[in-house]
């Protein structure tokens, strides 16, 4: 086990040289958020990417059925990062002894944004008094600090003497994670040469220059929503957890692997993500310039932005804005016809490009043939029982 720890590290901190990185996990789950704090279409909650899904093993563990990791239910309470490093390689838990303590995008896979301390999903994991879980991710400009996930939902370095048993007053804990698969090594990056660049470890899509400009979260949610780039018109503001994986926490200011992601600069970057709250007046956001740390900030402070798309096996754009939708839409990207479903035959259709351009109004869209319109992005108001939009692709 502590060969393979040492393994998985020294894979990580060649990556940056290497372009290699360690796979652990199948794929990155979603941040779990499902509520919605604004009209504008964008915003984490109007899109599914690998649904968080976990098995109960009736054992003390937990299996993640997204990232096929397996987990310890329970943390192992407050402790110090070296103790809990030997907690983790000598603990034998369902008749495993190959548990370690995780790293930091590992961690960070586990929390769920549509709760807050603890930001995880309380029907499978025991509910702790932790304020910190350590991970196995050394801080490389001290190596007195550790990277760490909190209960609130950020992540960020933090020296291990916070903790209580170190003589500090914080609660770090760890939770024991195992391979059900071994990992395999692959090319972490491929520039594209079109002005993307493509994670082989999430298999998500990004812009290789971010914005020069800054914007409200808002303002950053309709940027995204109208870019074209390469051909692709289905780009997006990432939520925090896609945020994170292009962070490279070998190097700071900007803490991004500068061969590729030439255009990001050491700056605060948007997520779509919501801080969970009443009001949800603050977002997340991933600090480039300060080690690739994630926090929050009110909404109406303008911050950079880069955008992500995914791929069709990864996305699924939600059909409506709105639960209580009345009709449903297909095939979402279309090319020609666009299909509904209605509950009751009453709805009025509208179609508009994302300049506010009107192509149709009226009740029988789906007799109407839209093979001319350009490719790009559109909004089909239904009005009915209640008014939703749809934000269709047209390719």
């Amino acid at each position: 086990m502590k060969k393979y720890n040492s393994l998985c590290a020294f894979l990580f901190c060649c990556s940056v040289f290497a372009q290699t990185t360690s796979k652990s996990m199948l794929v990155f789950p979603d941040t779990g958020q499902n509520t919605s704090y604004t009209n504008s279409f964008g915003e984490d909650n109007d899109y599914t990417i690998n649904t968080p899904s976990f098995t109960n093993n009736g054992n003390g563990t937990i299996t993640d059925n997204v990232t096929g990791l397996m987990w310890q239910q329970a943390d192992g309470g407050e402790m110090t990062i070296e103790n809990a490093v030997l907690y983790c390689d000598n603990l034998v838990l369902a008749s495993f002894n190959d548990w370690r303590l995780p790293t930091k995008q590992e961690s960070m896979s586990l929390l769920n944004f549509d709760s807050n301390n603890p930001a995880l999903n309380t029907l499978y994991f025991t509910n702790t008094n932790a304020e910190y879980w350590w991970t196995a991710t050394v801080n490389y400009a001290n190596l007195n600090s550790y990277w760490i996930t909190n209960a609130g939902g950020g992540t960020g370095p933090k020296l291990k003497t916070e903790t209580i048993s170190a003589g500090g007053t914080k609660r770090y804990h760890p939770r024991a994670v195992r391979n059900v698969a071994a990992p395999t090594t692959i090319i972490h990056f491929t520039d594209n040469g079109n002005g993307t660049i493509t994670d082989n470890n999430t298999n998500l899509m990004w812009q290789k220059a971010a914005t020069t400009s800054t914007y409200t979260w808002e303002q950053a949610i309709e940027y995204a929503e109208n870019l074209n780039v390469a051909g692709h018109a289905d780009w997006r503001l990432p939520n925090i957890k896609e945020l994170t994986t292009i962070n490279d926490e070998t190097t700071n200011a900007p803490s991004v692997n500068i061969t590729f992601f030439s255009g990001v600069v050491a700056a605060r970057y948007w997520s779509s993500t919501t801080q969970f709250s009443p009001g949800g007046s603050s977002a997340w956001f991933q600090d480039f310039q300060n080690f690739g740390i994630t926090s929050q900030d009110l909404k109406t402070v303008s911050h950079n932005v880069i955008c992500v798309r995914g791929t069709p096996s990864v996305l699924s754009v939600k059909e409506l804005k709105k639960s209580d939708q009345t009709s449903t839409v297909s095939p979402n990207p279309f090319k020609s016809k666009i299909i509904l479903k209605s509950a009751t035959g009453e709805e009025h259709y509208e179609l508009y490009d994302s300049s506010g351009k009107q192509f149709f109004s009226g009740i029988n869209i789906d007799q109407k043939d839209f093979s001319v319109l350009k490719n790009g992005i559109y909004f089909l108001r239904i009005i009915g029982l209640k008014t939703s939009t749809v934000k269709l692709i047209k390719e």
